[in-house]
C-alpha cells in the first residue's frame, strides 16, 4: 500500500496542514488552516502545529507516522538550530527537535521555498516537462527574493543549509543596505518593497506592484514603464548568475513580482547578454500548483 503523506507549511501568519493520499499523484484527503500567533511566542506555536496535526488525523481517519515541515528560515546543520527565519522566535530554536518530541513523530522541515520548488518539480510544472527535470530551481520573488534547489526529486539543501538563497547575493555593488548586513542584494533590488520604492522615488505616488504592473501593460505610465524596464534589467542579471552557475532543467517562478508577465518576455530577452552561452534554452514557467505549492512540498518531504 503507498504511503499516505502528511504536510504542514508553517508561515508568519498561517500554518496550514494537508494529508495526500500518495507520492504517485496529488489527491487531497484533509486540508486545514490555523492561525501562527507568532506574537504569543515560540512555545505556543509548536502547541498550534500539534494541534494541527491532530486535526488533520481526525479529519482523515489517519494516523501519521511522520511528517514533512515548511519553515520560514532553515535548519542549521552543525548544530540543529533555525536561522534566517522572519519569524523571528524561530531563530536559534532546535525546531525539529522539538517537533519530534512534541508530536512523537519523526519530523522533516525544509525551507518553504524547498518545498514549492519540490512540489513543482514532481507534482507541477515539472510534471509538463516531456522528460522529467533532474535540476529544478524554484524562485520566489515577493515581500522578499529567496528559492529552493531540487535535484533529481530530492531537495538540496547545501552544506550550509543555504543552498537556493540567490536573493542575498550581491547585484547593485552600491544599492540600498539589506537586512543581512550587505548592501545591494537582489532581494533589496528586485523584491515586490523594493520595485515600489524605486516606483516611489520616480513618480512621487505609493502603488502596489500590482498596480505598477498593470499600468505598465496599459502602456499609460513612463514611470511604471521604467519600473518594469528596471526590473527585467536585474532580473536578467541574477537570473544569468543563478542558470551559469546550475544550469538547471527548470526554472518555476514564485511569489508575487513572479507573476508580472514582463518576466517571461522582456525578463527572458534580458538573461542571454549576461548568460555564457549563446541561447538560452532553459525552460521558465509560472507555477501550476499555485498557494498549494508550498504544503504540498511539505508533504512530499
Amino acid at each position: 500500500m503507498a504511503e499516505i503523506l502528511f504536510g504542514i507549511d508553517l508561515g508568519g501568519t498561517k500554518i496550514e496542514g494537508v494529508v495526500m493520499e500518495n507520492a504517485a499523484k496529488p489527491i487531497v484527503l484533509a486540508r486545514h488552516r490555523i492561525p501562527t500567533e507568532q506574537t504569543k511566542g515560540y512555545s505556543h506555536i509548536i502547541q498550534q502545529i500539534k494541534a494541527l496535526l491532530t486535526h488533520l488525523e481526525s479529519q482523515s481517519g489517519i494516523k501519521a507516522t511522520k511528517i514533512g515541515i515548511g519553515t520560514p528560515g532553515v535548519t542549521n546543520p552543525k548544530t540543529g538550530l533555525l536561522k534566517n527565519s522572519n519569524t523571528l522566535c524561530l531563530n536559534n530554536q532546535p525546531l525539529q527537535a522539538d517537533l519530534t518530541q512534541t508530536l512523537g513523530i519523526p519530523a522533516n522541515l525544509a525551507n518553504d521555498a524547498n518545498c514549492f520548488a519540490l512540489a513543482e518539480a514532481i507534482w507541477g510544472a515539472g510534471a509538463s516537462l516531456p522528460n522529467p527535470p533532474q535540476v529544478v530551481f524554484g524562485v520566489i520573488m515577493g515581500t522578499g527574493v529567496g528559492g529552493g534547489l531540487v535535484v533529481n526529486g530530492k531537495v538540496w539543501n547545501g552544506g550550509h543549509g543555504i543552498a537556493g538563497e540567490w536573493g542575498h547575493n550581491p547585484l547593485q555593488h552600491d544599492g540600498p543596505d539589506c537586512y543581512c548586513g550587505k548592501n545591494g542584494c537582489v532581494e533589496k533590488v528586485i523584491s515586490g518593497p523594493a520595485l515600489e520604492q524605486y516606483y516611489h522615488k520616480l513618480s512621487g505616488e505609493t502603488l502596489t506592484m500590482r498596480e505598477i504592473a498593470t499600468l505598465a501593460e496599459q502602456g499609460n505610465s513612463p514611470n511604471a514603464t521604467a519600473t518594469i524596464a528596471h526590473l527585467c534589467h536585474y532580473y536578467g542579471k541574477a537570473m544569468a548568475n543563478l542558470i551559469n552557475i546550475l544550469d538547471p532543467d527548470l526554472i518555476v517562478l514564485g511569489g508575487g513580482v513572479g507573476q508580472v508577465d514582463a518576466l517571461y518576455t522582456e525578463g527572458r530577452a534580458a538573461i542571454l547578454p549576461w548568460l555564457f552561452n549563446n541561447e538560452l534554452e532553459t525552460p521558465i514557467m509560472k507555477p501550476a500548483l499555485g498557494d498549494s505549492a508550498g504544503v504540498f512540498g511539505a508533504a512530499l518531504l
